[in-house]
């Protein structure tokens, strides 16, 4: 998906552009144009976004689409999304049941609204200036702005590049970079949340609603719950909202605004007679009893289904046990991890499987080695312990036996690195990863997985 780019200049903040419909003229304001480095294709902020999407939706109680408030924060979700420069992102509009006034999106287009948010807003307006708001953040690419940063600062450009390749999901996660719901990538600095109040407030001004309602909501907000609000530990408030909106509004011509409708009274009231659930109980949902690991890592001995499928990639093929989940596609890097298995910034059980291309691409070893340095170089503590040939359905490769930090805390972690060369040079690795006192145990699994995996 491209997504269009509008030129930004002096003059171009000022201009506006009129549409004339069949019998009236809609007032419309351009788009900045997002600037900034990231080392993320617009195709990948989507793949993340579906994925981490998908975990939001096993950890989080999200109320159904076909729910009359569902239907209508997506209704509302598309009328802001209708006066944006098309095509543009996917944005996907879902109702989380926390009591807790807060939102959150997704890099590509997933928008998650709190119940208690559509609970608190006291209009339409103050609803659709923090939905503007969250998708201003999609927008600018603000989450993989900053994935992107981190990952520079902790493994050299170069590393990066092989690493990530086509495919995100498995190295993502090695290297930190979830996205789910809590995830340190969606919480913004001032500056990120500045630039969203000015985009968020054009989107609003083009869908007809008046933006200094979206710095009344954070104000109120703030008179009720102070600074400690989850909402402004997620979005720090840059200071002087309403007179920083105001001035990005100031040239803007005159247009009747939208406060409220019949839609949201109705939904505001639904809203009201739902069941929601604070953070606490929500976690104690989500995560059990179980303590030890960070959030979604259990810390005991996921179950393994004796059955097995299929995954066919388009370097590989590799079975799986049935109730594992499939992280990645075929074009991309993958992880194959049970439930419980991977938290918004780790695996602790599970098989990450990824190619790269590599600079000693005729020498097995020295290739392999390099691979080994660049892990390492994202894992601080990783050592190998062991280093032998190996052959898996006739083709020669390198099985090396890691130890470093399981994210389990107190624990050590094994990973059994298999890497394998393509016919063009470059290789094909799979990391078998467990604590270090439950591998034996797994590795009857991950053998039968090696058993299986057939390079194409």
């Amino acid at each position: 998906m491209k997504v269009p780019l509008l030129r930004r200049s002096a003059a171009a903040l000022t201009a506006v552009l009129i549409f004339v419909s069949q019998s009236f003229a809609v007032a419309i304001v351009p788009l900045p144009q997002p600037t900034g480095w990231n080392m993320f294709s617009p195709e990948q902020d989507i793949q993340v976004g579906k994925q981490n999407a998908a975990e939001v939706r096993k950890m989080m109680p999200i109320l159904p689409d076909s729910n009359p408030v569902s239907q209508y924060i997506r209704q509302l979700g598309q009328k802001l999304q209708s006066t944006m420069p098309q095509p543009t992102w996917p944005y996907e509009f879902h109702v989380v049941q926390q009591k807790d006034v807060n939102a959150f999106a997704l890099p590509g287009g997933p928008v998650f609204v709190n119940l208690g948010t559509i609970q608190a807003a006291q209009n339409e307006a103050q609803l659709a200036g923090v939905m503007a708001h969250e998708m201003s953040h999609v927008y600018e690419r603000h989450s993989t702005k900053q994935a992107s940063k981190q990952a520079a600062a902790q493994v050299p450009l170069g590393v990066l590049g092989a690493l990530l390749g086509g495919g995100l999901a498995g190295t993502a996660a090695r290297l930190g970079l979830q996205f789910g719901a809590g995830s340190i990538f969606l919480k913004y600095s001032r500056d990120m949340e500045s630039q969203a109040d000015a985009v968020g407030a054009r989107i609003m001004y083009n869908a007809g609603y008046d933006p200094v309602q979206l710095a009344v909501f954070f104000q109120n907000l703030e008179k009720e719950s102070g600074s400690g609000s989850q909402f402004f530990s997620d979005h720090p408030n840059p200071g002087n909202r309403e007179q920083a909106i105001k001035k990005e509004i100031a040239e803007f011509p005159p247009k009747n605004f939208i406060e409220n409708s019949p839609a949201f009274t109705t939904a505001h009231q639904q809203a009201m007679s739902i069941k929601a659930y604070t953070a606490e109980q929500i976690q104690q949902h989500a995560y059990g009893a179980q303590a030890g690991g960070p959030e979604g890592i259990s810390g005991a001995i996921p179950a393994t289904s004796s059955a097995f499928e299929t995954l066919n990639h388009n370097a590989y093929d590799i079975s799986y046990p049935n109730d594992w989940h499939v992280y990645g596609d075929q074009n991309s890097a993958v992880t194959i991890a049970p439930e419980g298995g991977v938290s918004q910034n780790a695996v602790a059980y599970g098989a990450i499987i990824n190619g790269t291309d590599t600079q000693n691409a005729g020498n097995l070893n020295d290739a392999v080695q390099q691979l080994v340095s660049s892990l390492q170089q994202s894992n601080p503590g990783l050592k190998a312990i062991s280093n032998s040939d190996i052959t898996v359905n006739g083709v020669k490769g390198k099985s090396v036996d890691l130890a470093g930090n399981s994210p389990i805390q107190g624990q050590r972690e094994r990973d059994w690195l298999v890497a394998l060369p393509r016919r063009d040079g470059s290789l094909v690795y799979a990391v078998f990863i467990a604590p270090d006192k439950d591998f034996p145990q797994l590795r009857p699994t991950y053998e039968r997985m090696l058993k299986s995996w057939k390079i194409k």
